[in-house]
């Protein structure tokens, strides 16, 4: 018996359904050419937290040029006088290294805090966040919610949907003019702004008053209601620079794909094996003041204000499913399923930094002195020779009055053998942050003084006997064998 040639083909395996590919997202590249953004309102704990800080801050920020300290503005940064007024302390242009510091400590501030909690700044305290947030709740008092916003701008014109805009634009322009007239009453004041003698008081401002009222009216009403998010995107270098100091242990808001895909609609309570807990309502997208997918991953656009986390939270609570499909968490949390390192060096590189800026700031602040005075010499003849054989140099003292009451300040000389000090001005009296140049002389018999450079102390006291400073110079008695 011959065995056969014949091939005896392979069983043909059995077709299986594929598992499901979980696709890893990947954030999109930013359009510049995106239409308008119409959110959706969304209530919740974050979006709480985020009305009560911002709607804080823009309250402050509206009444602080009404607060008043010992009868005058308690804030005031008088730019053209160069003085700034903050709660009866004066800073002059000598005086502003001490805004260095403080402009330090708020950027070395903001980087430790972003390092931690990610862009929280920008989604719950930037002006820009809280000016696009109330010109857009503007826009839903005004048509509806996000459809019907959205059928209204698909809309032809006609006069009804000319009269709605121009409600909202007036509106905004109230909003844009009160914003106005809050930064020029912090540059002016508000005597001058609003009680000036004049009916009604915008009759008594000068040109200037008008044209920066006018621009930063225009300003405030465009941006914030037509530039929107494209200023968070595409403009605002925090956004880009975040990436540098983010690591695996900031706090960023992200979708869970693990758990959430692959995505897909289905019923409450109904089986979904080959499902996520995503149900695709795109719930995030429509709350998204941006109107970023989330999904998508971190993306530059993202302002983190936690919408879309209350949002999906609420969906979930709808079908059922545990919250944290979108969640404030970290890297190293989602990725490594590890916990979080709260303390690493780059915090304590911070914390030391921040620290110390304080605490140099804290000095300069204290020592800075609420009377202030210089000499100058008298450049033009050092000095000179009277006809009674003295000799005689002639200095600039100038003092700074820099309380916030009226002094009255003498000058003296400190005992030196053989000078006396000669001055017009007995005593002179200064206004609340005036300064005051006062020309003196200081007279030497060359029998007692040395030839050269003697050291001479001039004191300003003031009549009451609360403020005194003084400042060094020298007496100049040239040799007699000079040429």
């Amino acid at each position: 018996m011959s065995e056969s040639n014949e091939k005896i083909p392979p069983e043909t395996p059995k077709k299986t359904k594929p598992e499901p590919v979980k696709k890893i997202p990947i954030a999109p590249v930013p359009d510049a050419t995106k239409k308008r953004i119409h959110p959706r309102f969304v209530k919740g704990k974050y979006q709480n937290i985020r009305l009560v800080t911002m709607y804080a801050i823009l309250v402050g920020f509206l009444v602080m040029p009404w607060f008043r300290w010992n009868g005058h503005q308690a804030i005031l940064f008088d730019v053209m006088s160069a003085r700034f007024y903050i709660f009866g302390a004066t800073f002059m242009p000598q005086d502003f290294y001490f805004f260095a510091f403080c402009f330090m400590i708020a950027a070395m501030l903001l980087f430790m805090v972003t390092v931690y909690a990610g862009r929280v700044w920008c989604g719950y305290a930037c002006p820009q966040t809280i000016y696009v947030h109330l010109y857009q709740h503007v826009e839903k008092w005004v048509l509806g919610e996000r459809n019907k916003r959205m059928k209204f701008e698909k809309e032809p014109m006609s006069g009804k949907k000319l009269a709605k805009k121009a409600l909202i634009h007036f509106i905004w322009g109230i909003f844009s003019a009160i914003t106005a007239l809050t930064f020029i009453a912090l540059v002016v004041g508000t005597d001058y702004l609003f009680f000036n003698g004049s009916t009604p008081f915008f009759m008594g401002w000068g040109k200037m008053t008008w044209v920066f009222f006018g621009i930063i009216t225009f300003v405030t009403h465009m941006n914030a209601g037509y530039m929107r998010e494209h200023m968070c995107v595409h403009i605002c270098p925090y956004g880009r620079f975040q990436s540098v100091m983010f690591d695996k242990d900031t706090l960023i808001i992200s979708y869970d794909y693990e758990r959430g895909e692959p995505r897909g609609a289905r019923r409450k309570n109904a089986e979904h094996s080959n499902l996520g807990d995503c149900v695709d309502c795109t719930m995030c997208v429509q709350v998204c003041p941006t109107g970023i997918d989330i999904r998508n991953g971190l993306q530059v656009e993202c302002i983190q204000c936690a919408a879309c986390v209350d949002a999906c939270n609420e969906i979930m609570d709808k079908v059922g499913y545990s919250r944290g499909l979108i969640r404030y968490t970290t890297e190293r949390q989602l990725v490594e399923k590890k916990k979080a390192k709260l303390l690493s060096f780059r915090i304590f590189a911070y914390i030391f930094v921040l620290s110390a800026l304080i605490i140099v700031a804290t000095l300069v602040g204290l020592g800075r002195k609420p009377l202030e005075m210089e000499i100058r010499h008298e450049r033009k003849q050092l000095s000179m020779k009277s006809r009674d054989g003295m000799v005689e140099n002639s200095y600039v003292v100038k003092i700074i009055n820099k309380t916030d009451q009226k002094q009255t300040y003498k000058v003296k000389l400190e005992d030196v053998e053989g000078l006396t000090l000669r001055s017009r001005f007995k005593e002179i009296s200064l206004n609340a942050n005036e300064p005051y140049n006062i020309p003196v002389s200081i007279v030497g018999d060359p029998k007692v003084i040395k030839e050269g450079h003697t050291p001479v102390t001039i004191t300003v006291y003031s009549t009451n006997g609360q403020y005194s400073t003084s400042a060094e110079d020298v007496f100049i008695l040239e040799s007699k064998n000079k040429k």
